[in-house]
Order: structure tokens, then C-alpha cells, then sequence
């Protein structure tokens, strides 16, 4: 080996790189707070990313079909003004939706725990009766239900009583809450004026962000990560209006479907479906044991119907629906869905199991073109492989 500048270059670099590594291993404490701290500084900003991101969704929608280039062509007053009204009425859309759905759920859940308290007393006797008819060869399991007593008022005294208490230490840290709140909604505000900023010049922070890359990467390699960020951004939008039109399909179908066979709290579980098929194949099943229980607490009867129903509709959203609203949109087999949102949801919960999805299809993608590129360099063609 010859001992040029360019190699004692090369291995004074790899002395501090393993350097580096024992001390961020001997140290890790030291380092786990770095992290943190960095991670809390630009935590606004990762938000704000997010909210852009989620914004950008609907805003592109606007802009494309109010706001088309052919037809504001020549306009300079239209194209200075698709940005700014696209993005008003994005965050418009998204306000309204959100208060929509509160103005119709916050009454409905009132009601409906009211009703819940009423339907558990009355449920309690039928359910003594049905159990005593079915046991009464046991004489002891029979005295233990005929024990249950069901106190409506006295459970909401105590969850009141609870809530005094918790209430009472709340106040005796007002200080160390009032700093969490203000902290909130100061890291909220960073996070929404920074999602604005990128909005309104998403044009110009790409080619900033470009410039940067082919600044300091080699020409093909920064290529081909603009390729693979352009892949991830559009299966990642894709995802996301395809994962909530199906939920919006499937609230419908359900408050549609249990108004026609009188079924009780229709908009209720619609709306609480319609929320929890935002989780990928397991949220409305969550859903449906939401529903089947309040339904249950009416009359058992009706919830096995509901049961029923869920199970019919599921099947019809699962078969038709969901494979072309969003199926196609991440282009990724049943298989693999299955283990995205296991892992995800077993490393970052809900949260994992929403972006997953695509950062498993975007990985596929990949590795299904490197594949191919391999096989093409050795002459096979893809199709000739079974």
C-alpha cells in the first residue's frame, strides 16, 4: 500500500470515525441526551413539516382543478393568487371537517352516555333473569348474580370525587401546568407558521434543497435519492387520500345501513368507524366492538344484527372498495401490508401502523427495481421466471 496523501487521508478518517464510535458507546448516556435535546429543538419544525405535508394533500387538489394552468394562462393576477387561495381553502376544508364532526359528536356522545346509564340499569334484571334461568342447577352462581347491583349515580359520585382530587393536585403544580400548555401551544404555533412557509414556497425551497444536493453529492447519486424522495412523497399522498376517502365510504356505508334497519346510534358509530378505519386493516374492527357494545347495552339482539352487518359490509369495502381506492395507491401485496402494520404498530403504535404502510411500499418498490436491474444485467427477464 502507498502511503499518499489521498490514503492517509482515507485512514486518519476512519481513526476518528472509530474514535467516535467507542466514545458515543462508552458515553451513551451523554449521547441519548444529545439526541433529545436536538430532537426537542427541532421537534416545531418536524411538525410543521407534517401539518405541510397533510395540508399539501387537499391544496394541490384546489389548485389543480380551480386554479389550472390552462385556464388561468395569461391571467398574472390568477397566478399570483392560486397559492394563496388554494391554501385558504385547504386549511378551511380541514377546520370545517374537524368542527363538523365535533358539532355532531360532542351532542351525540352526551346522549348517548345519558342513555348508556338508563340502558345498564334496565340491562342489569333481564340480564339476572337470563343468567338465573341458565344456572339454576348452581345455586351459588346464581346468588353471585343475583348480587350485581348497578348504581349509576354512585359510580358518577365517585368519578367525580376522582376527579376533584385529581383536580386538587393539578392546582397544587398550576405552574409546572400552566409552562406545559403555553409550551404546547408555543410549539404548535412554530409548527403551523413553518408549514405555511413551506406552502407558500414549496417551488422555491425544492430548488434550494436541489442545489444543495448536487452542491455535495456526486451528479447520479444525488439523481437517484430526488428519485427515491419523489417516490416516497407520492406514495405517501397517495396513501393518505386514499386511506380517508375509504374511511369517509365506510362511515357512510354504516350510517346509511343502520338507519335503514333502525339500529340505534347510527351517526355515532358511523362517525367512530369512519375514525378508526383510518388504521389500516385493523381499525374498524376496533369500530365494531365500539358499536356492538352500545348497541348491546339497547338490545343484545340488535347487536348481533350489527355484528352481522359489520361483518357484510366489511367484506364488500375489503373486496371492492378499499382495493381500488387504495389498494393500487401503494402498490404493495396483502402480505406485506399485513406485516407493515404489525410492525408498526408494535414499534410506534397507532402512529407506526398509519406510516408504515408507505415507507414498506416505497422500500418495495425499490428493492422490486433492484431486482429487476439485476436480472436484466444477467439477461433473464422477470416474466420467464416462475
Amino acid at each position: 500500500m502507498e502511503f499518499n496523501q489521498e490514503t492517509v487521508k482515507r485512514i486518519r478518517g476512519l481513526i476518528v470515525f472509530a474514535a467516535l464510535v467507542v466514545l458515543c458507546f462508552w458515553r451513551y448516556d451523554i449521547v441519548l441526551d444529545g439526541i433529545n435535546f436536538v430532537i426537542h429543538v427541532i421537534y416545531p419544525f418536524i411538525l410543521g413539516g407534517a401539518i405541510a405535508f397533510v395540508l399539501n394533500v387537499p391544496m394541490n387538489f384546489f389548485q389543480r382543478h380551480l386554479f389550472n394552468p390552462d385556464r388561468i394562462k395569461g391571467h398574472k393576477y390568477l397566478k399570483k393568487m392560486a397559492r394563496p387561495v388554494s391554501m385558504l381553502l385547504a386549511l378551511c376544508s380541514v377546520i370545517g371537517v374537524i368542527a363538523l364532526v365535533m358539532l355532531v359528536l360532542i351532542p351525540q356522545l352526551g346522549d348517548t352516555f345519558v342513555n348508556l346509564g338508563r340502558n345498564i340499569q334496565a340491562f342489569i334484571p333481564r340480564l339476572q333473569e337470563w343468567a338465573t334461568s341458565i344456572f339454576r342447577d348452581n345455586p351459588d352462581i346464581v346468588s353471585w348474580i343475583n348480587g350485581l347491583e348497578f348504581n349509576w349515580n354512585k359510580i358518577m359520585d365517585t368519578g367525580l370525587s376522582f376527579f376533584t382530587r385529581g383536580a386538587g393536585d393539578v392546582l397544587n403544580s398550576t405552574i409546572t401546568a400552566a409552562r406545559s400548555i403555553v409550551s404546547g401551544l408555543t410549539t404548535f404555533f412554530i409548527a403551523f407558521v413553518f408549514a405555511i412557509y413551506i406552502l407558500l414556497q414549496k417551488e422555491k425551497l425544492t430548488r434550494q434543497c436541489k442545489r444543495v444536493m448536487f452542491a455535495f453529492m456526486k451528479k447520479g447519486k444525488a439523481e437517484a435519492a430526488l428519485e427515491v424522495l419523489s417516490l416516497t412523497y407520492k406514495t405517501f399522498s397517495s396513501f393518505l387520500t386514499g386511506q380517508c376517502v375509504e374511511a369517509v365510504i365506510l362511515g357512510s356505508m354504516f350510517v346509511v345501513a343502520m338507519t335503514v334497519f333502525r339500529l340505534p346510534y347510527a351517526l355515532l358509530v358511523g362517525v367512530v368507524i369512519a375514525f378508526t378505519a383510518l388504521i389500516p386493516i385493523f381499525g374498524a374492527f376496533i369500530g365494531c366492538v365500539i358499536g356492538a357494545f352500545l348497541i348491546f347495552m339497547v338490545n343484545p339482539v340488535q347487536a348481533l344484527g350489527f355484528v352481522v352487518l359489520f361483518l357484510v359490509l366489511q367484506q364488500i369495502e375489503g373486496n371492492l372498495i378499499y382495493p381500488h381506492v387504495v389498494g393500487g395507491s401503494v402498490g404493495l401485496p396483502s402480505i406485506w401490508v399485513l406485516a407493515a402494520v404489525s410492525i408498526g404498530g408494535s414499534l410506534m403504535g397507532v402512529v407506526g401502523m398509519l406510516i408504515f404502510i408507505p415507507i414498506v411500499s416505497v422500500v418495495y418498490a425499490l428493492f422490486r427495481e433492484v431486482v429487476y436491474l439485476k436480472l436484466k444485467q444477467k439477461k433473464m427477464e422477470p416474466d420467464d421466471i416462475e
